[in-house]
């Protein structure tokens, strides 16, 4: 019987996990440390991710994907990060770049921005962030106003995730001057004269990513609003409602690659005579991680069946992304102090995911605005009991 707890899948889903399985084994966990060290999009995943369907599973069959649950692209993103997480973060910035057509776009919108992904891998990026306005999301400086039949759109986004690789950008801009949550959502192509990708970040972790800013000052159609005006806000926080459930996906299999060194190593390791695992500043530092582990994988299991069966995730979401991002912390943390040395230089698996891991603490949403979201959840719910009592 397994120490981490395992979902029970169906049929479906479990012919997926099988899938990312393969291909992690294969393919993506052979070169991570190499994408890592050279920091390199990894251009040779592509046509995997394509031609096993991975990269446009979630989409409708209607526009050439494959349908697959919410369970079903978190039991991927899971296996795939345990083996790459850079690799596991494309495939999250994917599914985060298509969100808001999915939830928001016209029938055209659809059949170009998400058949174009599922037939060809081109893929949509989600364009929110500015300098001084991540958690913030509503204070965004980027403007759009109207121009003729169109929008003049000026303004810089960062942090794009996948953005020196995206062939699209959904690019969310303030609608009424002076109006904080008057925010409406843009389709951009890539091409448009004025919309440019000006440089790559150097990042900590999850180093085989195009992180980018976007500097645009580009006339778009009427017809390129996702959505409806000023309902751009919103679409973004239903976008990441979900993508917090993926990011705890990635978190989860990130700490799970981190577990496995460790306790490999702490059961045939000896000291004084034992393996490390027997002495119990090791022992139980490992019962600690497998027990939150095991309980941070059965929240985002749960948190994404509730998104299959339509339910609102908003509050469970932000537990699941906050919880499986600290319990990663923690693990991988554990991770390299069982290893010593060995787990702090390179190449080693435990220092890699212990860099990979930081990034699940931050976007899609800090640890302090999930604890905020629920924070505000809580509230709502005394305040209901207290009139109802």
């Amino acid at each position: 019987m397994p120490v981490i707890w395992t979902p029970a899948l169906d049929e479906d889903c479990a012919r997926w996990r099988a899938i990312a399985a393969r291909l992690t084994h294969e393919r993506f966990a052979p070169l991570a440390d190499a994408i890592d060290r050279e920091q390199r999009y990894p251009l040779e995943h592509l046509p995997h991710l394509l031609s096993s369907g991975i990269s446009g599973m979630f989409l409708p069959q209607a526009y050439g994907g494959a349908g697959a649950s919410l369970t079903a692209l978190s039991a991927v993103v899971e296996t795939v990060a345990g083996g790459c997480a850079s690799t596991a973060a494309i495939l999250a910035a994917l599914s985060l770049g298509a969100f808001p057509v999915l939830l928001g776009g016209s029938e055209t919108q659809k059949q170009v921005l998400l058949g174009g992904l599922a037939r060809r891998g081109e893929a949509v990026n989600f364009a929110l962030s500015e300098r001084g306005a991540g958690s913030d999301a509503a204070n965004l400086e980027t403007t759009a106003t109207p121009e003729g039949d169109g929008w003049r759109i000026r303004g810089e986004k960062c942090w794009l995730g996948n953005g020196g690789h995206s062939r699209h950008f959904i690019v969310f801009a303030r609608t009424a001057a002076g109006t904080r949550n008057h925010v409406t959502a843009f389709w951009v192509p890539r091409e448009t004269p004025g919309a440019v990708v000006d440089f790559h970040e150097d990042k900590m972790g999850i180093r085989g990513t195009t992180t980018t800013n976007l500097k645009i000052d580009a006339w778009v159609p009427s017809s390129s609003i996702v959505g409806e005006p000023g309902s751009g806000l919103r679409l973004a926080l239903s976008t990441l409602n979900i993508g917090r459930i993926v990011v705890a996906a990635q978190a989860v299999g990130i700490a799970q690659c981190a577990f496995s060194a460790a306790s490999s190593f702490a059961a045939t390791r000896s000291t004084f005579g034992h393996t490390i695992i027997d002495h119990q500043g090791v022992g139980f530092m490992l019962a600690d991680g497998a027990t939150q582990l095991s309980a941070a994988r059965m929240m985002l299991y749960q948190a994404a069946a509730a998104h299959d069966r339509g339910e609102d995730i908003a509050t469970l979401g932000s537990m699941a992304k906050l919880h499986a991002s600290e319990v990663s912390h923690k693990v991988c943390d554990d991770a390299v102090q069982i290893l010593g040395g060995r787990g702090y230089v390179k190449p080693s698996p435990v220092e890699r995911c212990y860099r990979d891991q930081r990034i699940t603490e931050i976007y899609e949403g800090t640890s302090e605005i999930q604890r905020l979201v629920i924070a505000r959840a809580i509230k709502r719910h005394a305040n209901t009991a207290a009139v109802t009592a």
